[in-house]
């Protein structure tokens, strides 16, 4: 099974992301836009997958070795950016782990896939530190930014990457996952699927929170 198929809805996104494949026009940097909870770790980590494929299927096969590897974290070719100061990525961060990283060619196959998560701390530095790295893309590349908040990049770093902006899911969506894969009653899925404002992993999180009904209750 490929990550796609976990992911609930986004089809317009994942469409696109397949048809890139299929036809070799991959782009080298991309942004996911979206609130918390929209999907977008999810939806990187898929297409990171499909683009490691050993089978070089567009959705990913799920069950070459490459595929599992990328499901498990284990994918030498997949890098997520990490940053010791919570509050921003700096320069130091993304020179170390990306901008020199990425000039050593794939452990396994034809590609290399680097996410940022709240890409929305990256400082003007690390930004401009990156920037060179988009313009002049080693081909067997691909960068991903992960934000909550697209306008604080650079003009420069957004004109450089297809960006796709993550949409709420219909009420209707997140109840039925939640009573499909939860296992609660319908009225709590209700609830849960209105607080999240159509955001799964909002949804999810509330499900998981023990004291949600007593603070509905309360309110």
């Amino acid at each position: 099974m490929s990550l796609y198929d976990k992911i609930i809805g986004h089809e317009n996104i994942i469409n696109q992301l397949n048809m890139a494949i299929s036809m070799n026009k991959v782009n080298h940097a991309y942004i996911f836009s979206g609130a918390d909870g929209a999907g977008k770790n999810m939806l990187a980590k898929a297409f990171a997958e499909a683009l490691l494929c050993e089978n070089q299927e567009e959705k990913g096969c799920g069950e070459c070795h490459f595929c599992k590897q990328t499901s498990t974290g284990n994918n030498p070719d997949l890098i997520y950016i990490k940053h010791e100061k919570p509050a921003s990525i700096g320069i130091d961060d993304v020179r170390e782990q990306l901008v020199e990283d990425i000039q050593i060619k794939p452990y396994n196959g034809l590609r290399k896939v680097y996410i940022i998560d709240e890409a929305e701390k990256m400082t003007v530095q690390a930004q401009n530190g990156i920037l060179k790295t988009i313009e002049e893309p080693p081909e067997y590349s691909v960068i991903i930014f992960l934000t909550n908040n697209v306008d604080v990049f650079l003009p420069t770093i957004i004109s450089r990457c297809i960006t796709f902006n993550l949409k709420p899911l219909r009420e209707s969506t997140i109840m039925e996952y939640l009573i499909k894969e939860h296992k609660i009653p319908d009225y709590e899925a209700k609830v849960c699927a209105a607080f999240s404002q159509g955001y799964l992993g909002r949804a999810a999180k509330l499900v998981a929170f023990e004291d949600f009904n007593a603070i509905k209750e309360e309110a």
